[in-house]
């Protein structure tokens, strides 16, 4: 790996481009490096996993919302066009309402992969918008495998060397570059026409955290899909011989400049060097539980915790210490009063840490769709127990969190609950059970089991049985084939049923 330093410079100052960070990400991208076996096997976990949450979610309303929309678009004509979950394999739109509708089928639920660092980020969330192109322009599987391993790559590199919550931007503006780059290296482009592609992507794709905060609505859903969305449409700009903001990451009044340290802002982010494999989805993991990353492990040790404590009518208080990005992001530290409110959308109680360690002792279990029904929101045992509920800052967890060292990197905390008769149970966990140094690691057949209960219901088994076989044969798809990677339930979901412009 190479450390690339990234600050401002003045206008005068001239930055070659080759310098731009934006540059050397487009050139790892366009880098034609093998993909290893075991990142291929991955990449095939996570295509299976961002399937099966995507399956659970196809009847929800903003997921029914962007597939209707996604149909209003047909292919140009002489295109394939690409699939939409939830509809026929035969029936194709534009590949970035295709990436639109996927990528918010696949975030729905909160509910697929995630890695955590200087940032926040659900790499997962690149595999639509390359997968949408892939299909459209007639690729095979072993280009659609290069441009995933890519995403993942320029997603990892970018939420390890560049903190965006520190300055409320939302994650998404480190997705837009990295799915950029991904497309670019499915289709095999120059590294100029990355370039430009990475730099649109960034200065289109910038936001505020406001998405996920307070009342948290659909959007959250939306943002990842509309940064992949952009990307594809980045591409296409930048293929036709257009420009960008440039340099978007150094310039004067660019994006470190006004939006994150400011002037005199430096970053150090990790790329790999030519031929060097790219290993980056490795790094990350996905979730057992429908909840926010960092609600993982505390879900888990809630489930062992609830039958020590027994009645939970004596609990006096639980204190949960944990690192500054739980307190602050899903804690009580956000000082978001809608944390606490029985009423709070899905959303924001998928960002409330109180409330999911509450209904997770109680029920020693986590459901996508049961633990979040309004009718258990409201349950008043529930209500009671979850304001008792608060998060603290613990330095310890805090570097623990931001540790580079794997077998040091936690993102769990340490519970601290007094009864009515002054008893104290403490108990604490570092990584999520599912977590590759948890209790119960994720493998093939865990990413199979989760799949199969996702899609339970909603898609018949001989069309789950299909759609992983077409996953597993990935790297040798032809592009026939690789409109398989779909799944269309019993009866066909063609419409939602809302109504818009379009």
């Amino acid at each position: 790996m190479i450390d690339h330093k990234v600050r401002v410079y003045r206008s005068a100052e001239r930055l070659a481009r080759e310098d731009q960070l934006a540059w050397k990400i487009a050139a790892v991208a366009t880098d034609p490096v093998e993909v290893t076996d075991d990142v291929t096997d991955m990449v095939i976990n996570r295509v299976i996993d961002n399937a099966g949450v995507a399956a659970a979610s196809l009847t929800r309303k903003p997921v029914a919302a962007a597939r209707d929309q996604a149909l209003r678009h047909i292919p140009a004509p002489g295109r394939d066009g690409a699939t939409v979950f939830g509809t026929p394999a035969g029936v194709r739109v534009s590949p970035e309402w295709a990436a639109w509708a996927n990528g918010v089928a696949v975030r729905e639920l909160d509910f697929h992969d995630t890695y955590l660092a200087a940032d926040y980020s659900h790499p997962g969330d690149n595999i639509p918008p390359v997968l949408a192109v892939a299909q459209h322009l007639g690729l095979d599987g072993a280009a659609l495998l290069r441009g995933i391993a890519t995403g993942y790559e320029i997603q990892v590199a970018l939420v390890r060397g560049i903190c965006l919550h520190r300055h409320r931007i939302d994650h998404i503006a480190h997705l837009g570059p990295s799915a950029a780059a991904g497309i670019g290296a499915l289709l095999g482009l120059p590294t100029e026409t990355v370039h430009q592609a990475v730099q649109q992507a960034l200065h289109t794709t910038t936001t505020t955290r406001q998405s996920r905060k307070g009342e948290i609505s659909s959007w959250k859903a939306y943002a990842p899909a509309f940064a992949g969305k952009l990307a594809v449409e980045a591409v296409d700009r930048a293929m036709r011989g257009e420009g960008a903001p440039s340099p978007a990451y150094e310039g004067e009044d660019g994006f470190i400049a006004w939006l994150l340290d400011g002037p005199g802002g430096q970053y150090v982010v990790s790329l790999p060097a030519a031929g060097e494999a790219k290993r980056g989805i490795l790094e990350t993991y996905t979730k057992e539980h429908s909840a926010e990353y960092q609600s993982q492990a505390l879900i888990d040790l809630a489930r062992r915790l609830g039958p020590r404590i027994g009645d939970f009518a004596r609990v006096r208080s639980i204190v949960i210490h944990t690192s500054h990005h739980t307190h602050h992001v899903i804690g009580s530290g956000a000082n978001d009063p809608q944390k606490y409110d029985p009423k709070a959308s899905r959303e924001t109680l998928d960002h409330s840490i109180p409330y999911i360690f509450a209904v997770a002792l109680q029920d020693g279990d986590w459901h996508h769709e049961r633990s979040y029904a309004p009718e258990r929101a409201a349950r008043p045992d529930t209500v009671a127990l979850w304001r008792k509920i608060t998060t603290l800052e613990d330095k310890e967890w805090t570097r623990r969190y931001h540790a580079t060292d794997p077998s040091e990197k936690a993102f769990g905390g340490r519970v601290v609950v007094e009864l009515d008769d002054d008893t104290v149970l403490t108990d604490e966990i570092a990584v999520a059970d599912a977590h590759p140094l948890g209790a119960r690691p994720f493998a093939r057949d865990e990413y199979v089991g989760k799949f199969r209960r996702l899609a339970e219901g909603v898609v018949p088994g001989p069309e789950q049985d299909r759609f992983l076989d077409t996953a597993a044969r990935l790297p040798e798809l032809t592009p026939d084939e690789l409109a398989g990677l779909t799944l269309t339930p019993e009866p066909a979901l063609t419409t939602g049923g809302t109504q818009g412009i379009f």
